[in-house]
């Protein structure tokens, strides 16, 4: 897929999400926005292995959403890549669906990890990384945190854990968008110094452009020629990007739009496309 297909992927997947959130009622549009590029980047970009018609593959890569509430952006992305219809989309968060409100690894195919208790994933994702290198298997495991996510503790024993283990199979990825429930991180509680928090912790730091769909795949690339130690990609985003009135809100973090608002963002998204021929 060339990069005029990613890009036009990317606000597909947009227009995924606030439909499918608009239409539930309930459900996380702010993290979900901020994530397209990176979820869009590993599986469309020629990166992550799987199998839309096999997905217990056992040669599949593994992909841990460790920041649950955005399963609207990885149901988008399944259902594009052929894990399940696409008119599955409109159950979200309705009873009996396969795509709940978090992502549920029984009823979903194509989640490899149920997940929406903030700050376990990475700890998954080092269990899965040393069970990889014990049985010899080349796969490789990505674990997409938010930044807000970073407060818990958890998150730094998995860090050492992992640089411990040199799990140089897993790629931690971290949705910079300076944005949580209710604040931005900075005044809640600051992050800074980022990049040297990971390097202090022994980990490899790529920090990148995170909706700049080139930077992504190529820091996906570099990840992956890394050897002896693990790597984080540090992707600066906007929290709700692409609808003018969600970006860099934290009132949108857990917000559904309502049928005027949903108008708008869909026909903010719709401009984009058009524009991009």
């Amino acid at each position: 897929m060339d990069n005029k297909e990613l890009l036009k992927t990317c606000q597909t997947v947009r227009v995924d999400i606030v439909n499918m959130v608009g239409h539930a009622g309930s459900g996380h549009c702010g993290g979900s926005l901020s994530a397209v590029e990176i979820v869009v980047g590993l599986y469309f970009g020629g990166i992550f292995r799987h199998d839309a018609k096999n997905a217990q593959w056992q040669g599949r890569d593994r992909f841990i959403l460790s920041k649950g509430h955005a399963a609207p952006v990885i149901y988008s992305v399944l259902a594009r890549k052929g894990f399940y219809g696409v008119a599955r989309l409109d159950t979200l968060r309705k009873l009996g669906s396969i795509l709940q409100g978090h992502p549920n690894a029984e009823k979903t195919p194509g989640i490899d990890c149920s997940s929406g208790s903030l700050g376990q994933g990475l700890s998954i994702s080092n269990g899965l990384g040393i069970a990889f290198k014990k049985l010899n298997m080349d796969n490789r495991v990505y674990c997409l945190m938010g930044d807000g996510e970073l407060q818990e503790g958890q998150i730094w024993e998995a860090a050492m854990t992992a640089k411990q283990h040199k799990l140089d199979n897993i790629c931690a990825i971290v949705d910079c968008n300076n944005v949580q429930l209710d604040g931005t991180v900075s005044e809640i509680k600051d992050l800074h110094p980022l990049r040297e928090k990971w390097l202090a912790f022994g980990w490899h730091v790529i920090e990148l452009d995170g909706h700049n769909i080139e930077q992504v795949i190529e820091s996906f690339r570099k990840a992956a020629d890394i050897k002896g130690l693990p790597t984080v990609l540090l992707c600066h985003t906007i929290k709700g990007k692409g609808i003018s009135y969600m970006e860099n809100r934290c009132e949108w973090h857990g917000t559904a739009p309502n049928a005027q608002q949903l108008e708008k963002a869909l026909k903010e998204i719709h401009k984009e496309l058009r524009g991009m021929g």
